[in-house]
């Protein structure tokens, strides 16, 4: 049987489960096997997603059972999202609204892992989160097959999507694909939600001529935030050196070059400020203001986002 939980489309056997290690044949039936296996849960600045025009200043409910579809050299969250056996604390979907409802936060995330290969669960969650009042925030690897998407669209408002890097840094890197991202990216924005776009920089294998395809690949895409963030050591790559502060604002100015209204730099000690794409007017300096009735104060340009 065919899984079409990912762009992957695994055949299923028997004795041969998907490549994420948790889609499995039982009885006759693709399950997962670790349904409701939460690993980690906790209440989160949204910004921390990150998400920064969408309910700034705000926090998440955050929570991840274990899992990916890619094997990332760089995986930052390598110790839940690499590992096939890890087992968590089964809860149920009523559990994590009401725990949402009483931490009083507007939102919960499917984060930390890769939603995507455990999204039948999500979904089950998100359900009765929208019919409760709270929003649905997916951080996702973006690797969606066209038929998960579907299903997964009406229900998440808002999204934080990796861009990683070139089709040959999928190929080498992450043991994977950028046409789906991409592809998956123009369908969110068509459809009306809300998308950030997340590049973490790898100074030496990230460079000015990558950083201005990726750039040119959003702004058709009609993405209108992108995060450009420092990666520092783990997993496989845990003996290289952190990016530097140099590079990565660097790789922000030629970000600034690709029509994409609002960059910002992650992981860093650069400041962050909002700027009318319209008249250049500073409307915010630090991620968590509000902009006041979503438009800039000087020209009365809307300002993209959930405010």
């Amino acid at each position: 049987m065919t899984c079409d939980f990912c762009y992957r489309h695994c055949s299923i056997e028997a004795e041969r489960p998907g490549a994420c290690g948790r889609r499995r044949m039982v009885d006759g039936r693709i399950v997962d096997v670790g349904y409701g296996e939460v690993i980690a849960f906790a209440v989160d600045p949204v910004e921390k997603k990150p998400l920064y025009h969408f309910l700034p200043g705000s926090r998440t409910a955050s929570f991840a059972m274990a899992g990916c579809n890619l094997s990332c050299k760089f995986c930052q969250n390598w110790d839940i999202a690499q590992d096939r056996s890890l087992r968590g604390r089964t809860m149920g979907p009523e559990d994590i609204v009401a725990m949402a409802k009483e931490d009083r936060c507007p939102s919960v995330s499917y984060t930390y892992s890769e939603p995507l290969v455990w999204q039948d669960f999500m979904l089950a969650v998100a359900k009765p989160a929208r019919k409760s009042g709270l929003r649905n925030i997916m951080v996702s690897n973006g690797t969606f097959s066209a038929e998960a998407l579907e299903r997964i669209l009406p229900w998440i408002d808002a999204y934080n999507i990796d861009l990683k890097g070139d089709r040959e840094f999928y190929r080498t890197i992450c043991h994977g694909n950028m046409e789906p991202v991409t592809e998956g990216l123009r369908r969110i924005v068509e459809y009306g939600s809300h998308v950030e776009v997340t590049t973490m920089l790898i100074e030496g294998i990230h460079d000015e001529a990558m950083v201005r395809e990726l750039g040119t690949v959003l702004a058709s895409c009609g993405v209108q935030v992108w995060h450009l963030s420092r990666f520092f050591p783990r997993y496989r790559m845990a003996g290289r050196e952190a990016t530097s502060e140099a590079f990565l604002a660097k790789m922000l100015a030629i970000a600034k070059e690709s029509g994409v209204p609002f960059i910002y730099p992650g992981n860093s000690a650069l400041p962050v400020e909002t700027r009318c794409p319209s008249c250049g007017c500073l409307v915010r300096r630090h991620p968590g203001d509000a902009v006041r009735d979503g438009v800039c104060p000087s020209c009365g340009a809307t300002i993209y986002g959930l405010w």
